[in-house]
């Protein structure tokens, strides 16, 4: 598959979350394709996916999810991004990620997230032991 219709698709993926419209969201997805979310969440079928899509965006609203680079290496895409949203209640999460995509013809077959707090520090500037011992959740 060309990398600038590669492109073009996951544009239009990031670019459905910014609108909250998921039309044509059949056309990017294979029927038994497989999502899995950066903290576990697996989805697994478009129409899983069209369940997941729906429903948060009635209790959120993705704010930013900027592409930072995209590699296509064979069959696979990497797309490193960054990404901001507000729930309803109005918590806010910031984060950076990875998307590792899978394609199948012109469809993507399989995409895992892999996320990364931010702000980024340093563990070791004011303690002996890392921050990330304390930490429970890493989101």
């Amino acid at each position: 598959m060309n990398p600038a219709l590669r492109n073009e698709t996951i544009e239009r993926w990031f670019g459905m979350w910014l609108r909250g419209e998921g039309q044509g969201l059949e056309e990017l997805f294979t029927p038994d394709c497989v999502y899995i979310e950066s903290w576990g969440p697996e989805y697994d079928g478009v129409e899983a996916i069209r369940h997941w899509f729906d429903e948060w965006n009635t209790c959120a609203r993705v704010i930013s999810w900027d592409i930072k680079r995209i590699d296509h290496v064979g069959d696979r895409s990497y797309v490193e991004w960054f990404f901001e949203d507000r729930m309803s209640d109005g918590r806010a999460e910031v984060f950076e990620g990875v998307s590792i995509i899978e394609w199948q013809g012109t469809r993507i077959a399989r995409l895992k997230e892999f996320g990364c707090k931010i702000p980024h520090y340093d563990p070791y500037t004011s303690k002996q032991r890392p921050h990330s011992a304390e930490e429970k959740n890493w989101f």
